[in-house]
């Protein structure tokens, strides 16, 4: 924030207000006021007040009053003064400089500038001109992750992952919500699908190992031009939900390795209960106890081969083909047959998500 736009405030109403008004940031030093010789001043005090008030106080026969976005006060207003009137002032100059400060912000701040675009709240036509404004490339690559934390220690994930990418002018960190934290890093044309991994696999391990906090992260695909990192941010987000559902065990999840899971996830659940229908006799799904669900995720994983299975189940051959003789006839469904395995396969991520809820994006 500049301290000139606060300066400029005072110093136009110096000649209204017989008193001495002025603002001071967080550390309590004097960063603007009507009598110049007070600017730079430091108050140890005055600090220890700000850091216990965020309502109106007094404080050597002068007015205060905190202001800002955070949850700690960002600066204080001051007017000269104990009375009714130092009061009034106090919140008539609040009211003032907090509007001018988030016009700043809005027209000045990159990092919000990036975090209105990619949660839609900029018209389309808009980008281009306050992209122009705050000195984006439009030819540049980006790529959109969203860190959600897991299960945390009393270090601030937002903190460390900023401290990883220190690069306000290319990355952008912020929060949308109290779990989850949105990267949105700048990249090297035609970067590798692999070294977007490695670069969340170093976010999840830094978050793990040495901070003890568990986190997942989702990537959206890589775009060139701003206004297309709000569809970034969506796949982003669609990776973590259809993770949740499909791969509980990755950390990392890629939209662009999504598969079918994706397909799965923009169908409507309508036509999902359809598809079970027409594949399933009724309740047949239902009647598949653990030992053979797992049976058929092993034939799936060794690709219908009977032997190889039976090997890796530790059972006799026969006793695959009889488990297998059996889903044939609670299905209808041979899962020795390829067409009828990819339905069967199918069927079971249709189950499974429908059974999930997952949020939709």
């Amino acid at each position: 924030m500049s301290n000139r736009l606060f300066q400029g405030l005072e110093y136009q109403m110096r000649d209204t207000v017989d008193r001495t008004i002025g603002v001071v940031d967080e550390n309590a030093t004097t960063i603007a006021c009507s009598d110049l010789t007070k600017i730079g001043e430091p108050n140890d005090f005055l600090a220890i007040d700000l850091g216990e008030n965020n309502d109106l106080f007094i404080r050597d026969g002068v007015t205060y009053k905190p202001f800002g976005a955070k949850m700690k006060a960002e600066y204080a207003v001051f007017v000269s003064g104990t009375d009714d009137l130092a009061a009034k002032l106090c919140g008539i100059l609040t009211i003032s400089l907090s509007n001018i400060k988030q016009y700043y912000d809005e027209k000045y701040d990159r990092s919000n500038f990036i975090k209105n675009v990619i949660l839609d709240n900029i018209l389309p036509g808009d980008i281009f001109v306050k992209a122009r404004e705050l000195h984006f490339s439009s030819e540049v690559s980006r790529v959109v992750l969203l860190i959600r934390i897991v299960s945390a220690n009393d270090i601030s994930a937002f903190e460390v992952i900023q401290n990883l990418f220190p690069d306000k002018q290319k990355d952008f960190v912020f929060n949308i919500s109290e779990s989850d934290i949105v990267l949105v890093k700048e990249i090297k044309a035609g970067i590798d699908t692999k070294d977007l991994e490695k670069l969340a696999r170093s976010i999840v391990d830094t978050l793990g190992s040495e901070f003890y906090t568990k986190v997942v992260v989702g990537i959206g695909t890589v775009v060139t031009g701003i206004k297309d990192l709000a569809r970034s941010f969506r796949e982003a987000q669609m990776a973590l939900e259809v993770g949740k559902v499909f791969d509980t065990e990755k950390a990392i999840v890629n939209y662009d390795n999504l598969g079918i899971a994706r397909i799965i996830y923009q169908l409507p659940t309508t036509l999902c209960e359809a598809f079970l229908k027409e594949v399933f006799k009724k309740g047949s799904i239902e009647s598949l106890d653990q030992e053979t669900l797992f049976t058929i995720q092993k034939f799936f994983e060794n690709n219908l081969n009977v032997s190889e299975t039976s090997r890796k189940l530790f059972v006799h051959r026969n006793t695959l083909v009889y488990r297998l003789e059996k889903i044939k006839k609670l299905t209808g469904l041979d899962l020795r047959e390829f067409d009828h395995a990819i339905i069967f396969k199918v069927a079971l991520m249709v189950k499974k998500y429908l059974t999930a809820s997952p949020v939709k994006y």
